[in-house]
């Protein structure tokens, strides 16, 4: 009897035609609570971006066995355009560990990109160590979101918010308005204004909080927390809110530290950790 040909896993780049395959891998693969259809929408980023893949997947024959997701960008750092790739969902099937690491190697491989990876897990940060990833601050306090009132008002109409920002700040508001997991918030206080994009996060599965993914004012940030707090409480069912220190270099009064924080980690041969922050990024496109 002649042997079947054994069939061949291959690493191929995520093109546009094959979103919604990954997105059913990864639904039933990673995170059932992210349907296969949001999946497939989070890797059409909405930003402009030339880019060259949506990460790369193993197939075998006809069939997704890894996927590892990624999401470009091109961003101003001190005057100069620099080109950044995040690092997404990373799954492979129980039988094709072995190949695993083949999908990480071919993103990296992509030369001129400055890398990021803000949601590392298990042995992925020792992996990611080994590869020349070195740590972004993640220090993160609790503030709890509470009823009280507080000077100041929080605008959620997305036309008040555009026609309030200029120059950066609306492009980064037009770049993110469309992102999936990302929610915007302008905080106004007579003459203060602060520009607020927060997502929805999971802590021990619990999904009370919102984590701060960037803040244009710190200070009036700080200024504002009160009545930001009532807002995300009473009009997003939010309990408590996650401050990164290097998203908002504040303590506002009430927060408390995180003794378990998440990891962030970047590779890049010229930038320093302080310029690289949280958007254009998994973390605005994919809500789990």
């Amino acid at each position: 009897m002649t042997a079947k040909p054994k069939v061949r896993v291959q690493v191929r780049p995520i093109g546009d035609a094959d979103r919604e395959a990954v997105g059913v891998f990864l639904e039933a693969n990673l995170n059932s609570r992210v349907p296969a259809a949001a999946w497939a929408r989070a890797l059409d980023v909405p930003w402009q971006v030339d880019r060259p893949n949506a990460g790369f997947m193993l197939v075998k024959g006809d069939d997704v066995v890894g996927v590892q997701v990624a999401f470009y960008s091109e961003r101003l750092i001190d005057g100069r355009p620099e080109r950044f790739c995040n690092l997404g969902a990373w799954c492979v099937l129980p039988d094709h560990r072995i190949d695993g690491l083949r999908l990480l190697k071919a993103v990296l491989a992509q030369e001129e990109y400055h890398f990021t990876d803000l949601s590392p897990s298990g042995n992925v940060i020792s992996i990611n160590t080994r590869l020349g990833f070195r740590f972004l601050d993640s220090a993160t306090l609790l503030v709890p979101n509470l009823p009280w009132p507080g000077s100041g008002e929080v605008v959620a109409d997305p036309a008040e918010i555009e026609r309030a920002l200029s120059g950066a700040e609306l492009q980064i508001y037009r770049d993110h308005a469309s992102a999936p997991a990302a929610h915007h918030l302008l905080l106004r206080r007579g003459s203060a204004e602060c520009y607020v994009m927060f997502r929805k996060d999971r802590r021990k599965g619990l999904p009370l909080f919102a984590t701060l993914l960037y803040v244009s004012d710190p200070a009036a940030f700080a200024a504002m927390a009160r009545p930001l707090g009532r807002h995300l409480l009473l009009h997003h069912g939010i309990p408590a809110t996650l401050v990164e220190q290097a998203v908002a270099p504040v303590r506002p009064r009430m927060s408390r530290t995180v003794s378990t924080q998440r990891r962030r980690m970047f590779r890049s041969s010229s930038l320093q950790a302080a310029q690289v922050d949280y958007l254009y990024s998994e973390l605005v496109c994919v809500p789990w």
